[in-house]
């Protein structure tokens, strides 16, 4: 994988949880901790994950591992989730900024949080990230369908017309 193809990738990422977050931003404090079912129960916690996934990751490709994720009740509704998640987005591209094509096919070992040390190349783990990001957004949109709530278009192809000026009116 080449760098060019990891920074659009997480432009991509960041465009696509933005829009996810602005999907939410109808729903009452109530509906996000409505527990639906599902991987995680509700929106908040769902947005939570991945949120505290992108965190996780990050902090294991600068050579930490943390032994678990923040607790969900530190975010009692979206202004903490949108808080938070700016800073982890600042973080995050700063990092995509500073990256070199060797530091992407350089061996990244982290112990995931049951302890079990695994090795990969930087950019798999990446893509990894961006594919599990992606997943859990599809989840949320189901949610917000459920609670009567409009999910906005988070797919590649809508990012990459937008981007090149090509997205309908």
């Amino acid at each position: 994988m080449d760098l060019e193809t990891v920074r659009a990738l997480f432009a991509y990422n960041e465009w696509a949880n933005r829009r996810t977050l602005e999907g939410c931003e109808s729903l009452s404090t109530d509906q996000l901790l409505e527990p639906l079912g599902g991987s995680f129960g509700s929106v908040r916690n769902t947005l939570a994950h991945i949120m505290d996934v992108e965190w996780l990751y990050l902090e294991r490709w600068q050579g930490r591992s943390p032994t678990g994720l923040p607790d969900v009740e530190n975010y009692p509704d979206l202004v903490q989730i949108d808080e938070r998640w700016k800073t982890v987005d600042e973080a995050m591209r700063e990092y995509v900024r500073a990256l070199s094509q060797a530091d992407i096919v350089r061996i990244v070992e982290f112990r995931n949080t049951r302890g079990n040390l695994f090795r990969h190349p930087l950019w798999e783990t990446m893509q990894h990230l961006v594919n599990h990001s992606t997943y859990h957004r599809g989840q949320v949109t189901t949610l917000l369908r459920q609670l009567g709530g409009k999910p906005m278009s988070s797919d590649l192809i809508a990012f990459y017309r937008e981007r090149s000026g090509q997205a309908p009116a």
